[in-house]
């Protein structure tokens, strides 16, 4: 039988339980489109754009979604070597629980149910992402309103372009929680499609996967 996705699941800084909406930030990717080598991290990186602008890309992103929400999960991989030390250090500085995922080598969807799966109380998610660094905090807070306002699913929009951060209630804890491989939450969101947030924000469509889309960004 499959292991869950949090199997060898470790909390830094206790995950008290809770009843709020979390957020939930995903730093466990190595970025192998930034660096195939693997010699450097991509969310270590200084963010090229966005009110944080040449802090290291995590931290950039882990600041936006503390200014919005009291409770910010990192879900990251154990800290085997030293640029996951340094990421799990800048990440507890800022404020943020790890959630130390071992089988976040499988993809951004194994690390989303690890996430969820660790902040099980809660009543719902906003899920970003730790390499778009310029979103701001009113873009999330706006996404947290629709799901106070009885949405089960919101995502922020910058014209028709879909963007991050997308939100999910706990209604959707099963689906989320059984979430595996590199998809992410895609599976979810075409069932369950997600209301509309307008945001007049172009940093919910900063995704900075590769050297040149860091240097053209700036």
């Amino acid at each position: 039988m499959d292991l869950p996705a949090c199997a060898g699941i470790g909390c830094v800084n206790g995950l008290p339980g809770m009843d709020e909406i979390v957020g939930i930030l995903l730093a466990a990717g190595v970025g192998q489109r930034f660096d195939p080598s693997g010699r450097r991290l991509k969310l270590l990186e200084p963010a090229p754009a966005g009110r944080h602008s040449g802090v290291p890309l995590a931290l950039a992103s882990a600041r936006n979604l503390l200014q919005a929400l009291d409770t910010v999960c990192a879900v990251v991989r154990p800290a085997d070597d030293a640029s996951q030390q340094r990421l799990h250090a800048l990440l507890l500085d800022a404020g943020c629980r790890l959630v130390i995922c071992e089988r976040a080598h499988e993809g951004m969807g194994t690390s989303l149910a690890c996430g969820v799966q660790a902040t099980a109380a809660a009543a719902g998610w906003v899920i970003a992402l730790a390499d778009m660094p310029a979103i701001e905090p009113g873009s999330i807070r706006a996404v947290v309103q629709a799901l106070r306002d009885g949405y089960d699913t919101a995502a922020a929009f910058f014209g028709e372009r879909r963007g991050h951060p997308v939100g999910f209630t706990s209604a959707l804890y099963a689906e989320l929680s059984a979430l595996s491989g590199d998809d992410g939450a895609r599976s979810v969101l075409t069932h369950q499609p997600p209301h509309r947030v307008s945001v007049a924000d172009r940093g919910v469509l900063l995704d900075l996967d590769t050297p040149d889309g860091l240097r053209a960004s700036i």
